[in-house]
This record gives C-alpha cells, structure tokens and sequence, in this order.
C-alpha cells in the first residue's frame, strides 16, 4: 500500500459516498418480509445511479453486490430469498469503484424490534470500530488500533473474530497491510499521514471460532450466537482521522 496524495483521496471520497448512500437505502429497506435479494437490488440500484462499479460483483466469483450476514452469520452471507424477520439481526458489507478507486464499509442492523443482547452486540460493535479508528494517528501502529478494538470488545463480554482482519485500501479493495482487530500497543506497521485503511471489526456474541459453509463464501459462528460487523474506509490525514464512507 502506497501512500496516498489528497487527490487520491479526495477520489475515494467520492467511492466511499457511493458507499453510504447504499448503506442509507439499504437501512430504508430492512423490515420483516424483505429478500436479501431485494436488498442487493436496492444496492445495484444506487450504483447504478451513480455510474459507479461494484468491487464485490465478481470478486473471486462473488455472485452479488453486498454480503449479506443474518445473525450468526458473521461475514459473507450470499443475498438469496430469504425473507427477514422480526428480530433478525443482518450485517451488510458493500463497496464502490470510482474513477478506479474502493470505498468499502459495513454496518449491522435490526428488523423491526430486536432483543437487548442483540442491541448491545451492534452497539459495541460500533463502538469498538469508533475506538479502532480513533488510533489512526501517524505515528502510531496499526497495533494500538487492534488493542483498542480488542478492549473495547472483551469489556463487554463479546470476543473478536481473528481469522479475519481489516486491510488497506486504494486501486484495489483488498491490500496490505492487515489491520487485525486485536493485537498489543507499540507492535506493528506505523501510521503514516496518507495511509488508508478498511478498519472492520467482527464481534461474536459468545466464542470466536468461526466455520466456512459448503458455499466457500458464508462464515459462521461455530457456537450458533450472533454475530456483528462494523467497517468505514479510513485516510490518516495531518489533522487525523478521516472517515471516507459517510454521506
């Protein structure tokens, strides 16, 4: 991963408003008897309006445009015409090609009423990928970032997935480094002004071990609990942090 000129980012901005603007109508569209095909259609749509490119259609053979995750799925979850329900959980992880470069970014949400422990799974989630973000400060490594996520995660009670991590992010959606949601302070790449990275914490309700269904793509908690996921393409700026997919 390259360091990044204001011209490359202010590109990936404009990717990473693609990006949010699938998130804002996806979120319009989750209620009780909505297909995750349906959900993938409104994501097509908004790409389509934006005359941008999605970076999961195709990837590895990925047959759609979000991954979308219900409940103990943790990551990966192939939209098909499953109708949500009332309580559901659903994590939706989408990107956008502008100009050649990714925006990518994930949240998870309810439908219609959900339970508490469910609530507090998402809030924690997020707030676990808000204390990650805070950490992309040059000078810092890419092992603060993961211990603060880490923190914040095993304070509630929840555990952090570990066979998959973060990543950077430019002219391609996957590219190094990693950027693990866990780790120890002071270890690890250092930040630098012009990085940036796809932070994305992955949080279990209860264990961490995660299995891989016949599909090849659909992750799954081993334990059956719950699963969240939270993810915003980042630039390490002079003044700080920058969060690239917010509309």
């Amino acid at each position: 991963m390259g360091r990044r000129t204001p011209d490359e980012i202010r590109t990936m901005r404009r990717a990473g408003r693609v990006v949010a603007e699938m998130h804002d109508a996806i979120r319009a569209g989750l209620a009780p008897g909505a297909t995750l095909l349906d959900l993938d259609a409104i994501g097509r749509d908004v790409l389509a309006r934006r005359g941008a490119r999605s970076n999961f259609l195709g990837y590895h053979g990925y047959p759609a445009v979000i991954c979308a995750s219900v409940n103990e799925v943790v990551v990966h979850g192939i939209p098909d015409h499953r109708a949500l329900a009332e309580g559901d959980i659903v994590s939706i992880d989408c990107g956008a090609i502008v100009d050649g470069y990714h925006g990518d970014a994930a949240f998870t949400a309810g439908v219609g009423v959900i339970d508490d422990e469910s609530q507090r799974l998402i809030d924690v989630t997020r707030a676990a990928l808000d204390a990650g973000i805070a950490e992309l400060v040059a000078g810092r490594r890419l092992g603060d970032l993961g211990a603060a996520v880490q923190a914040t995660v095993e304070r509630a009670g929840f555990s952090v997935v570990r066979e998959y991590v973060g990543h950077g992010i430019g002219t391609a959606m996957h590219e190094p480094p990693d950027v693990p949601n866990y780790g120890r302070r002071g270890r690890g790449k250092r930040v630098e002004a012009g990085d940036v990275y796809a932070v994305e914490p992955m949080v279990c309700a209860r264990g961490n071990a995660t299995a891989v269904l016949d599909d090849g793509w659909t992750v799954v908690t081993v334990d059956g609990a719950r699963a969240a996921h939270w993810e915003h393409t980042v630039a390490v700026t002079d003044g700080g942090p920058e969060i690239l997919t917010l509309p």
